[in-house]
């Protein structure tokens, strides 16, 4: 019989201090986190779309990285992507995600690392985006600081950020322990089925241990993979702070589901 108890004990666990140790053991199951990829893409392309227009954006880095989802939605509307993945099996998935829709060609693919990002990136671009958790993967203010303040040194004066984190303000009401995802029936060895789980940290800064799990197989077999990342649970009044504090002005916030969306412009 199937015991799922049993079956998440023993499973490997990917917990990396290094931070892109975890991102390149998640590589090749980042496009899992989606019910479906494609229509996801295709969502995220109309949405930004509606974001930037009327803002004068020709050219965009893309500096959430991961699996290429936002660079190839932005690159579906004919616009300049610069994407920086912070691993090199990153890159490859994210390079690989692009070719789904015939727009590899029309991304600029760069390996970076965020808080150095300026050593690797010149020029100026018209947007920037930083979506999904990516900011929160990094703890301390030195880290946050360096972050905002290398993506508003590469704007160009007016330009626009982009941003999302989860909602803390929210998670911290309740402070959940496990959320469930979906599932894929489609997979090559059957299916694979997603959750999360949230291991709260007493810390200052307040952080929490956050696990997703991959639980794939088919019939009695099943294996789990666990891939864990320690997160800042970083609060909207902090980040408006830091944003303040890196030069941006024009700050807007709008909760959407477990997600803040931050829209703002270098001064």
């Amino acid at each position: 019989m199937f015991h799922l108890n049993s079956l998440l004990s023993e499973a490997p666990s990917v917990i990396a201090d290094d931070l892109n140790a975890y991102y390149d053991a998640f590589a090749e199951h980042h496009h899992l986190l989606f019910r479906d990829w494609r229509a996801t893409v295709q969502r995220e392309s109309a949405a930004l779309r509606r974001l930037l227009r009327n803002r004068g954006v020709k050219n965009v880095l893309d500096a959430s990285g991961k699996a290429g989802m936002h660079a190839a939605a932005l690159a579906l509307q004919q616009l300049e992507v610069t994407a920086i993945c912070p691993t090199q099996p990153m890159l490859l998935c994210a390079r690989e995600n692009a070719a789904a829709f015939n727009v590899q060609d029309d991304i600029t693919f760069v390996r970076a690392d965020l808080p150095t990002l300026t050593d690797s990136i010149t020029g100026t671009f018209d947007a920037a985006l930083l979506k999904g958790d990516t900011l929160t993967n990094f703890i301390t203010d030195e880290a946050l600081h360096a972050v905002l303040g290398n993506l508003h040194s590469l704007l160009r004066p007016e330009g626009t950020l982009v941003m999302s984190i989860p909602d803390f303000d929210l998670l911290l009401e309740d402070r959940p322990r496990f959320v469930p995802r979906h599932m894929h029936d489609d997979q090559p060895d059957g299916r694979a089925i997603l959750f999360d789980v949230y291991d709260w940290q007493n810390t200052d800064p307040l952080t929490v241990l956050h696990s997703t799990f991959v639980v794939s197989g088919k019939g009695d077999s099943y294996t789990a993979k666990r891939f864990g990342v320690l997160q800042r649970a970083l609060r909207r009044a902090e980040l408006e702070a830091l944003l303040n504090a890196a030069g941006f002005t024009e700050i807007c916030a709008e909760c959407g589901g477990w997600e803040l969306h931050i829209t703002a412009r270098r001064a």
